[in-house]
């Protein structure tokens, strides 16, 4: 969840007022969007496959893990299909204003996964953020924390006890975000073996 830092309302003042550089009129676009955003989330359906198969191919490529686009759709297919899996969320800019029609000006700009499990260290259901993506426009803007409590709510609503994430150690402010909305660190180590039979996954720069 890192990215660059973008400049605030005072710093574009101050820009326009100094006369620009070879990137100000790029920077000016991207910081009148940015005036003009409004953050949304709504739960995600097969329509949406196509969106959340091109955000998954560039979180994957982010993070650095294997991606197979036909194991993935088959994969996300069976989530949105089976609410006892777990859920999955579109994230949007609802910004007023940018077309006609509310509909037609929603951008979808990230996503967000839960996975379901069950737990007797943590006392019952517990959930994986499994995936959280979002463009990099929108990430040091509040997005991320905002979503964050959005799911929260919404796990606590499902009669889940804990929410659990794996973080890159590279990605530091996505760790610093999490941090601030209350995850623990833990001194155990995170562990996996594939063990379906006949099926393999894709391998990333990590090695899983």
């Amino acid at each position: 969840m890192g990215g660059p830092n973008f400049y605030g309302a005072r710093d574009l003042s101050l820009r326009l007022k100094t006369g620009f550089a070879q990137d100000d009129a790029f920077n000016l676009t991207i910081n009148l969007l940015h005036m003009n955003s409004e953050f949304s989330i709504r739960i995600a359906s097969e329509s949406d496959l196509d969106i959340l198969l091109a955000f998954m191919r560039e979180y994957y490529a982010f993070d650095g893990h294997g991606f197979d686009e036909e194991k993935a759709r088959a994969a996300v297919v069976r989530l949105l299909r089976d609410p006892e899996l777990g859920r999955v969320w579109i994230i949007e800019d609802a910004a007023p204003g940018r077309t006609r029609t509310r509909a037609s000006a929603l951008r979808r700009v990230g996503y967000i996964v839960i996975c379901f499990g069950y737990s007797l260290e943590w006392l019952g259901r517990d959930a994986f953020i499994d995936e959280f993506y979002l463009h990099e426009e929108y990430r040091g803007r509040g997005w991320g924390r905002k979503t964050m409590e959005f799911v929260e709510r919404e796990a606590q609503a499902l009669g889940v006890t804990t929410l659990h994430l794996e973080v890159v150690k590279e990605n530091s402010s996505a760790l610093e975000i999490y941090r601030r909305v209350g995850f623990k660190e833990h001194s155990s180590t995170f562990m996996s073996k594939w063990i379906a039979r006949g099926a393999s996954k894709p391998l990333g720069k990590h090695g899983y």
